[in-house]
């Protein structure tokens, strides 16, 4: 019996011993010298004993202290000792330990290399993901342990890269092999980095780990230009989806009416500022709600653009019918009116839209790809709206009349479709989708009285590429466009891609004036 309490005391004594971090180690962090306190953390983390945790928290908080030859933990006008956890009086005379932008990265490190041995998996792989391209070779031994410890699925790749690149340091040439072949499967930038040095004899004597290193090289640029390629691909679509919305209401217009419509783009920034509006409201009178401003501002949107649509319709544009000339330049003229109207409502300065809580972040896929919760939505909203028309063209009257005075106006005319009012409704219908392409953009770009300039060209050209009045025209032309113009701009430019873009589309009218999809019927005005 009194072997077995004997036992009990010692093992309890050893873990008492333990759980206290080294005293001198904990002194060295109150050193002037910021190597001292630097090498002092490392330190402590390898340890990683309970306290350790306490007492860098502590000095990251500011609330560590030195009297004397004593480091405390200072809370309010308690004092606790640093080492051993134990209450006293808070001395007079105590000072603040100098923590300055070294000492606070190496802190936020080695908290979050502590945080590898927390017993929430959420706070680990928290932990690990921190770790990513921030350890060095003083943390292998820790990370070793973590990673023998470790069972989540999750966290085990993550700590084994950087177990991985702690290791590039080795002195053992093997380890620093075993190290660049577990790293060569990353698609990490930051990776790349850390093997570069390791391609040129000055930086790695040993001739297998700097052909190891080369090759890596090569299979992380492989990677990182397919998900550069990637994520051209999905701003291309995230563009496409605004063009869309901008050109279905100007194929509706122009397919209908004939009419070129130059004010069409101030429709696009119409709906734009009906989002800023609403949102104006909501902050305004329903904070709590703020993030649903957006759905609120969706009828907005569509309604103030179709109602400027109408207004233009019946006013200007009815006029000048089969004038194509005159209507191009009535239109410039009601888009500087609109332009200087917004200049004169909401101010000549760009206003903040911002996105819901909702739209913020996104899906990381890679290191390198992250698809924004903005765009993504965005694209949804495109393809609705696109649903909604297709059922409107199709399968009510309305859009059998729109598709009837397209094909053929003196037909449709004679067998008692209201052309003038089509045109007005058919004008208000491509206004309000403008409108609402307006207000997807708001979500992605500066709001302005001159952002529908930007857009205005590439919708007709949408337009023209499509076929006239065909809406499977204008969802490929548009959604081919915008990939097209994104994949060119990461090749050769902005500018050389939409130069590349207009000749494209002109040498294809050349070849087939009537666009991608042609429209059927005995008769085509």
């Amino acid at each position: 019996m009194f072997r077995s309490l004997l036992a009990l005391l010692l093992i309890a004594a050893s873990l008492t011993a333990r759980a206290a971090p080294d005293a001198t180690l904990v002194r060295q962090l109150a050193d002037e010298d910021s190597s001292t306190k630097v090498a002092a953390i490392r330190k402590l983390v390898q340890a990683a004993d309970p306290g350790t945790t306490r007492i860098l928290q502590a000095m990251a908080d500011d609330a560590l202290v030195v009297a004397g030859d004593r480091v405390l933990i200072a809370d309010g006008e308690k004092a606790f000792e640093a080492a051993t956890g134990s209450p006293i009086k808070m001395p007079d005379g105590a000072e603040s330990i100098t923590v300055n932008n070294r000492i606070r990265g190496e802190l936020a490190n080695a908290l979050a290399a502590l945080k590898l041995f927390d017993s929430d998996a959420n706070v680990r792989l928290e932990s690990a993901q921190k770790l990513q391209n921030k350890v060095g070779p003083e943390m292998a031994p820790l990370l070793t342990r973590a990673l023998e410890k470790e069972t989540d699925p999750r966290i085990k790749p993550l700590l084994a890269l950087a177990h991985a690149q702690s290791n590039l340091a080795n002195t053992d040439p093997m380890a620093r092999l075993a190290a660049v072949k577990a790293l060569s499967g990353s698609s990490s930038p930051a990776v790349k980095s850390l093997l570069l040095p390791l391609t040129e004899k000055a930086g790695e004597a040993d001739p297998r780990v700097r052909y190891a290193a080369i090759s890596a090289v090569k299979s992380i640029d492989g990677r990182l230009s397919l998900t550069e390629n990637l994520g051209r691909v999905f701003s291309g679509l995230s563009l496409g989806s605004i063009l869309l919305l901008g050109a279905l209401g100007l194929a509706i217009t122009y397919g209908v009416m004939g009419i070129i419509n130059m004010a069409h783009g101030e429709l696009l920034m119409i709906g734009a500022y009906s989002a800023y509006a609403m949102q104006s409201l909501f902050r305004a009178y329903f904070p709590g709600a703020i993030d649903w401003y957006l759905p609120a501002a969706i009828p907005l949107a569509f309604f103030a653009a179709a109602l400027v649509g109408v207004v233009m319709e019946r006013t200007v544009i009815r006029w000048l019918y089969g004038r194509t000339l005159e209507t191009l330049l009535a239109t410039w003229g009601l888009s500087l009116i609109l332009i200087q109207a917004a200049r004169v409502l909401f101010g000549a300065q760009n206003v903040e839209v911002a996105n819901p809580s909702w739209m913020s972040g996104g899906i990381e896929l890679m290191p390198n790809l992250l698809l924004p919760w903005n765009r993504i939505i965005i694209i949804g909203f495109a393809l609705f709206v696109l649903a909604l028309m297709w059922v409107l063209m199709n399968k009510t009257r309305l859009g059998m009349f729109v598709r009837a005075v397209t094909q053929n106006r003196a037909m449709a005319g004679c067998v008692g479709v209201p052309t003038a009012r089509i045109d007005t409704l058919a004008f208000a219908l491509g206004a309000g989708i403008a409108g609402l392409g307006g207000l997807a953009l708001s979500q992605i770009s500066n709001v302005g009285p001159d952002m529908g300039q930007g857009y205005i060209v590439d919708a007709f050209m949408v337009v023209v590429l499509g076929g006239v009045g065909q809406l499977a025209g204008a969802v490929w032309a548009a959604l081919g466009l915008g990939v097209f113009t994104k994949l060119l701009e990461g090749w050769s430019g902005a500018v050389i891609a939409k130069i590349v873009v207009l000749v494209f589309i002109i040498i294809f009218i050349q070849k087939r004036p009537q666009g991608l999809f042609a429209l059927k019927g005995r008769f085509v005005d």
